[in-house]
């Protein structure tokens, strides 16, 4: 079962204890926070060489007001007991290589698989510390591209839509007269449309709900190059989904590319260069179909675990909680 951290605060009002007391008795006397081995440097960096794994998971957090922490995490813990590795403040690939050293080499080179996103500091540290682990980068980043692409050429439509509107009213007040805007079927005007249709665009149209169904009917006749932008995004999920094998996806992805270039799409050649500059680590996911979701999901328990604490006060202290649950 997953632990379900309790704030000495609420704790402390189930027995009608002031909180703050009983947090500074836990810290001070109840826990064995003085003797905690990693208490010196936990603010920096602590690791748990007892937690590796053949297959890892690296990533960044912000613990308190922005301050970035990376994370490198066990796959086969589930987020569970076992599953912190190594915690390092901030993100420069040499601040985390020294840490990741301090494990013995022997345990890294057993290091099969590290997932991560396509951050260059995490792949340099990945490549420098698990030499004979083949990188995947999370595929849900790759398609976060397109998506993104999607919603650019979405936004740029909703700001010439607002402008016509407001150029439109404006003259209809010289004229003293009323503007009243087109008003679809559906029941959207233009601006209204373009923003409702922020979700149905991130979804796979077999997902679309009538509602969206029928917005997109009316969407993509006036955008066509928003219908082809978000053709190319699906396609590129369809790779993901739908190919087997490293060759197969390989294929696909040639495609992909020559449908990127026929399209004209300025957007999308950003998202083709990114992928080619990260197709080999892109193509490492068709071995397991391993992703960075175990980390996000950690990420998120770090969050809930901060939020039920109240924020961060003390980091070294707030780490040797966060330690005792989950390394």
């Amino acid at each position: 079962m997953d632990n379900h951290p309790i704030s000495c605060f609420h704790l402390g009002e189930y027995f009608q204890v002031e909180g703050k007391l009983l947090q500074q008795q836990y810290k001070d006397h109840i826990s064995n926070y003085k003797d905690w081995e990693q208490k010196d440097h936990a603010a920096d960096w602590m690791v748990f060489p007892d937690n590796m794994g053949t297959a890892l998971s690296i990533d960044e957090t912000a613990l308190s007001n922005g301050e970035l922490y990376t994370i490198v995490t066990n796959k086969a813990a589930k987020g569970r007991k076992g599953t912190i590795v190594a915690m390092i403040k901030g993100t420069q690939t040499e601040q985390i290589v020294d840490v990741l050293e301090k494990i013995p080499e022997g345990l890294r080179k057993r290091v099969e698989e590290v997932t991560l996103d396509m951050a260059a500091n995490m792949i340099s540290a990945v490549r420098r510390c698990f030499t004979y682990a083949h990188q995947v980068t999370d595929r849900f980043h790759v398609q976060k591209l397109a998506h993104d692409a999607v919603q650019e050429i979405r936004i740029k439509y909703r700001w010439e839509a607002l402008d016509q509107e407001n150029e439109l009213t404006a003259k209809a007040r010289q004229e003293k007269t009323i503007y009243t805007p087109e008003v679809f079927s559906n029941g959207d005007t233009l601006k209204q449309l373009l923003a409702r249709s922020r979700y149905l665009l991130f979804k796979h149209h077999s997902k679309w709900t009538p509602s969206q169904k029928q917005r997109a009917e009316l969407l993509f006749p006036r955008y066509p190059e928003l219908k082809k932008a978000y053709d190319l995004a699906v396609s590129m999920g369809d790779i993901f989904r739908k190919c087997k094998t490293k060759e197969h996806a390989f294929k696909k992805l040639a495609l992909w590319y020559n449908e990127v270039e026929d399209s004209g799409i300025v957007a999308f050649r950003t998202v083709s260069r990114s992928i080619q500059t990260h197709y080999i680590s892109i193509l490492n996911f068709f071995i397991n179909r391993s992703t960075n979701a175990s980390a996000e999901s950690f990420n998120a328990k770090v969050k809930a675990f901060r939020a039920t604490s109240r924020g961060v006060r003390d980091i070294s202290f707030f780490l040797f909680r966060l330690s005792n649950i989950y390394a």
